[in-house]
């Protein structure tokens, strides 16, 4: 049900690849409140994914853009404000990759030329993006950016790998930003955490099903969808959340409040 939330913001959203990334269910949630936005990815996802799909589907222009790089980034903000027709409302980073993950390398086998690269695209790009937009003056008064993190950031979970090592990055990021663009532009920056979420890059971590059907027994309302997620993230974007900043909201069916549900530990009737 739409409630014009977003009714003439302007926006930008990384990370749509297919319709299982949250950033692809943002987008319709999006444009399904008023919004008008460009998407954007880098040019090797663009290939691999469906997003002139979904820019269709929204009437959105795309932009190619490597988060890791500068360039890209401001002319991805100077494009997408000479579309929209000014300043930027909203930002959804969803923006994440581990080559470690993908070449089952262990915690305690890393590649660091494969860990610079996680750091890199997965929470460096959000500093990147952040610092583009401030020297840019690109984000309207009273904007909000929302970056997708994971409890891995706070807890340790072996086969999320180097990806928890960015994740907690990326919420610090989050957090210092925050006092810099609330101070200078009331703009707020947050992250959600998310639970495990059947989406492309989801399903690449090792034993990804197994901890999903965990988790979802773990937490008391189940795990949260990706459909989910895209309606929380519309809150944020919304001026209803004017005075959140700074924070990780939990976004995981209670997950993260839970030390241990009985149902776990139920046995399977023979």
């Amino acid at each position: 049900m739409a409630n014009n939330l977003l009714a003439g913001k302007k926006g930008i959203i990384f990370g749509a690849l297919d319709e299982k990334s949250i950033a692809w269910k943002v987008a319709l949630r999006a444009r399904e409140e008023g919004a008008e936005f460009t998407l954007t990815n880098a040019p090797v996802a663009m290939r691999l994914g469906q997003i002139k799909d979904l820019a269709a589907a929204c009437n959105a222009q795309v932009i190619a853009a490597d988060a890791t790089q500068e360039a890209d980034l401001e002319n991805l903000f100077r494009q997408s404000m000479e579309i929209l027709g000014g300043g930027i409302d909203f930002v959804l980073h969803a923006v994440g990759m581990s080559p470690n993950v993908r070449k089952k390398r262990p915690y305690t086998d890393l590649n660091y030329q494969f860990y610079n690269q996680t750091i890199d695209v997965s929470a460096m790009s959000l500093h990147k993006l952040l610092q583009t937009a401030y020297k840019l003056d690109a984000l309207n008064e009273w904007g909000s950016v929302v970056a997708l993190s994971y409890i891995a950031a706070q807890r340790t979970f072996p086969d999320y790998n180097d990806m928890a090592d960015a994740k907690a990055m990326l919420e610090s990021i989050a957090r210092t930003f925050g006092y810099y663009y609330g101070t200078t532009k009331k703009v707020r920056i947050n992250t959600i955490s998310q639970s495990p979420t059947i989406t492309t890059a989801g399903t690449g971590v090792k034993g990804f099903d197994r901890f999903f059907d965990y988790a979802d027994k773990m937490s008391p309302l189940g795990n949260a969808t990706a459909q989910a997620c895209a309606d929380y993230c519309v809150t944020l974007f919304s001026d209803l959340t004017r005075y959140v900043t700074m924070q990780n909201l939990f976004h995981d069916g209670g997950f993260s409040s839970m030390g241990m549900n009985p149902a776990v530990m139920e046995k399977p009737e023979p």
